[in-house]
């Protein structure tokens, strides 16, 4: 038991709990002790890049240029969301990019050149990606071969697939009124609409925690106060309807936006309020323990790179929809390019461990908003794209550095 919770007779992830100001503070800086940096420092930078990029340019902060953000995050945010699930259980997926290219070249295929209803080849370009992930966890958890080189071999193999179905200069435009082309072109020009939906976030957040602290008071657990709860309420209420006003002051609520909180939200769901969930945390905090309590550590590794490889290929689809095409250029720089540079920095940089056990699927959606942003500040002001990759590796770096020495400062405590 280290100082902190010495002192206080509790954990320090439950300190503040029923106690003042000076409470809540003291248990911040222990959780960052801990090594939980939690989303507030990433929250914080993402403030501190808004407020340069709009010192250097008026329209950044634009009712436009923020519509047009919350679209562009997408594609690249339900990759990641994937990418997270991985992670958490201490591995990593290489192959996403290529995966989300073969999905989006599946479906041009299947519908354009063969004739495919636009639903029935959606569903089977998220199949494939599906169908990649088990393939991929297959090789790992029961064949035994290392995850890096399973999903780098997929980053090769999958990248050539897409390639040899668009062939060598194979453009394929998709319908731009279809149904792929609409997911990111389609908005709810309704205000209610937008602040229906920050409404509800609000009010479920605000139900979900007092039913949370009913029960943990019941328990005799330790549990957050009602003026927590409150205050917590508040500061999501002000994000919230500020954003459904902004997004009011342009097109309305991007369709493309509402699908990827959604998925963030079920995916959260289920990683945090059910056993499927308690048992992923417990596999990436120790595979031995995991498998002594009793986890199919086999079958679980398999799930979290079939999920991976779904929601890598629904994020191709969003970025086939932006370009309305799929073809050999976009494929391979989908494949071997930023796009999976981009997902798992935007993982690492929202909190998610690289060592597993630790992030959530929204540390998806913070992380791709710094990156996104960092690339549409960069566009406005015309600088070129080297330094943007030099600066998104910065972050990167900084992420990955601190918690690592997170990490080891909490495990110095702990052999103490």
């Amino acid at each position: 038991m280290d100082a902190v919770s010495a002192t206080s007779g509790r954990h320090p992830r439950t300190r503040g709990r029923n106690m003042n100001l000076r409470g809540y503070a003291d248990a911040f800086r222990a959780r960052l002790r801990l090594g939980e940096r939690g989303p507030i420092l990433v929250a914080l930078g993402l403030v501190v890049i808004w407020l340069v990029f709009q010192s250097l340019d008026d329209n950044f902060l634009s009712p436009r240029n923020l519509s047009n953000l919350s679209v562009d995050i997408v594609g690249t945010g339900l990759v990641a969301v994937g990418i997270v699930f991985v992670l958490l259980i201490g591995e990593i997926d290489l192959s996403v990019g290529s995966v989300s290219g073969l999905a989006g070249a599946a479906f041009a295929v299947l519908n354009v050149n063969l004739g495919m209803p636009e639903w029935l080849a959606l569903i089977v370009a998220m199949l494939s990606g599906m169908a990649v992930g088990a393939v991929h966890g297959f090789f790992f958890a029961w064949v035994g071969v290392p995850a890096f080189v399973v999903t780098l071999a997929g980053l090769l193999a999958w990248n050539g697939l897409t390639l040899f179905l668009l062939g060598a200069s194979g453009t394929i435009s998709l319908d731009e009124e279809g149904l792929v082309a609409s997911l990111t072109s389609s908005y709810f020009g309704a205000a209610a609409a937008a602040y229906g939906l920050a409404a509800l976030g609000i009010a479920a957040y605000f139900l979900v925690s007092h039913r949370n602290r009913n029960r943990h008071k019941a328990a005799g657990m330790p549990h957050r106060s009602l003026s927590e709860i409150w205050v917590r309420t508040g500061v999501l209420a002000l994000i919230a309807l500020a954003a459904a006003y902004t997004l009011n002051q342009f097109q309305g609520l991007p369709l493309a936006l509402l699908i990827f909180l959604t998925i963030i939200v079920a995916s959260d769901y289920i990683l945090r309020r059910t056993r499927y969930g308690r048992r992923v945390y417990a596999l990436g905090g120790g595979i031995e323990a995991a498998r002594r309590a009793g986890v199919g550590v086999a079958r679980v590794r398999i799930l979290m790179f079939m999920v991976s490889g779904t929601l890598a290929a629904i994020g191709g689809l969003f970025v086939a929809s932006g370009l309305t095409s799929a073809s050999p250029t976009t494929a391979r720089a989908a494949g071997s390019g930023m796009l999976l540079i981009n997902a798992i920095a935007a993982a690492v940089i929202g909190g998610t461990s690289l060592f597993g056990g630790r992030g959530s699927t929204w540390s998806a959606l913070l992380g791709v908003l710094v990156i996104e942003s960092i690339a549409s500040g960069m566009a406005l002001l015309g600088v070129q794209d080297a330094v943007q990759f030099m600066i998104t590796g910065g972050v990167l770096l900084a992420a990955v550095t601190a918690d690592t020495l997170s990490r080891r400062s909490a495990g110095a405590r702990d052999r103490a």
